[in-house]
């Protein structure tokens, strides 16, 4: 008998809508699952679970941002040390607020990049996957959290290259896609129009797509519609809003980021803390419960 995968879930942001997001999702889909719950001590004790590992108290009239960014980040820290020992077989974060986390000590653009550095300095892409189940949009950024004014800068042959090669062995090792079809989305209007409206295309982008033997530079107005279609496997995205704005069209509150690279699975959903309506028990925890089996998916033996 095969047994259920283990994870390791962390809650996030103690003010934030991971609590109730963790728990509404595990109660649709925890059966199948055994999860290790990583958070405050009063809020991983109301959630049901295989076990659970606290990282400090909360309480919310005596909590600073300060607090809440250390209980967040001591709570990813703690979930990758499972995973690196063997415990657990992947992990699943909830929301974080960088700003906190920041204040806490944790001075990283995001989870990806430091997951990255907890793992021993790998290189990792973010992926976010929206959709249909049977023929979903995945979507990789080669670039993240950068003003946009610095994108052509950082928006290299080489790096692009880099990540793409990461997401064609993710596709090949994880997702179970044998020979994977990429295309690589164009950074500026109509794939820059021959350069009327900007050379990048010519210079770095298509160059870089025929080391990978990935189709284009596309236009961003196009390639996400073929890509939902079936005629790609995974989009690269120049920049954070272009790849961003496609997967949370493709399917707003269901979509799931993805850390390629990592020696590791992780999975979070595709939203964030939402303090705005955190405790008032109307947060969607679709999004929780696709990162909590995909993840589980992910993780398992891999039949290739």
């Amino acid at each position: 008998m095969i047994e259920p995968p283990r994870l390791a879930v962390t809650l996030g942001d103690p003010r934030g809508i991971g609590p109730e997001v963790v728990a509404g999702a595990l109660a649709r889909v925890g059966e199948s699952l055994r999860v290790t719950l990583i958070g405050a001590e009063d809020q991983i004790a109301r959630i049901p679970a295989m076990s659970r590992v606290s990282v400090g108290a909360w309480r919310p009239e005596q909590g600073t941002p300060v607090r809440a960014g250390q209980i967040a980040g001591h709570a990813i820290q703690r979930a990758v040390a499972l995973v690196q020992a063997g415990e657990v077989d992947a992990i699943v974060t909830g929301p974080v607020e960088k700003h906190a986390l920041h204040l806490a000590g944790f001075p990283y653009p995001g989870q990806t990049e430091w997951l990255g550095r907890l793992a021993g300095g790998v290189e990792t892409a973010m992926m976010l996957v929206a959709g249909p189940a049977e023929r979903p949009l995945r979507v990789v950024l080669v670039t993240t959290h950068l003003a946009l004014r610095d994108v052509p800068v950082v928006l290299t042959r080489e790096r692009i290259v880099r990540i793409g090669t990461i997401t064609r062995s993710a596709l090949i090792e994880r997702f179970r896609i044998p020979q994977p079809r990429l295309a690589l989305c164009a950074l500026n209007p109509h794939g820059g129009e021959q350069g009327l409206f900007g050379d990048e295309e010519e210079r770095i982008l298509a160059p870089a797509a025929q080391t990978l033997g990935a189709a284009g530079p596309l236009p961003a107005d196009t390639v996400f519609v073929r890509a939902l279609k079936g005629e790609f496997d995974a989009v690269l995205a120049p920049y954070h809003d272009v790849g961003m704005t496609a997967v949370k069209v493709a399917g707003f509150g269901s979509g799931v980021n993805v850390t390629l690279g990592l020696p590791f699975v992780r999975t979070s959903p595709d939203h964030g803390t939402a303090f705005d309506i955190a405790g008032k028990g109307v947060a969607d925890p679709s999004s929780m419960a696709a990162a909590l089996q995909l993840a589980a998916w992910l993780s398992a033996p891999n039949p290739l």
